[in-house]
């Protein structure tokens, strides 16, 4: 897990893509932090986020792993740009069963168009963290558009 640092600058530049994803502030998907190229992210994980044996819903983990891949990308994108997801592929290790789930994610190539970024799910237990979910994302770096007020 990413244990750095987060850079003011570059939270202030991820954090809008959290609070005005309406369906991210749905889940309750927090960013927790963020410096050039890696975020951290949280959510806590309530009934409403399990599938029919208990575990955490793999479409809850997918979209904490993909919008943190994004915030670890957009932290490598200058002011002015953004960046959208097109493409990525998913593993799932072990089923989640957690109070909080964290996710870490770190930009392993940002090009002037296309960023390669990578995230981890882990489920936060008693005895440390457990990986159980590592995500591979491309996405695209485009015009950032002007915030929506909500």
């Amino acid at each position: 897990m990413i244990t750095r640092d987060t850079e003011p600058d570059v939270f202030a530049h991820v954090e809008p893509i959290f609070h005005d994803a309406a369906f991210i502030r749905h889940l309750g998907i927090r960013l927790e932090g963020a410096g050039r190229g890696w975020c951290r992210t949280s959510i806590a994980v309530g009934p409403d986020h399990l599938q029919q044996h208990g575990f955490v819903h793999a479409g809850v983990i997918t979209t904490l792993a993909d919008h943190t891949a994004g915030g670890s990308a957009r932290a490598a994108v200058d002011p002015g740009t953004d960046v959208i997801t097109i493409e990525f592929k998913i593993n799932f290790l072990k089923p989640a069963k957690a109070e909080t789930l964290a996710a870490t994610g770190q930009v392993l190539r940002a090009g002037k168009t296309i960023i390669a970024s990578e995230s981890e799910v882990y489920a936060m237990t008693a005895d440390g963290p457990v990986l159980v979910a590592k995500c591979m994302s491309t996405l695209a770096v485009i015009p950032q558009r002007e915030r929506v007020q909500r």
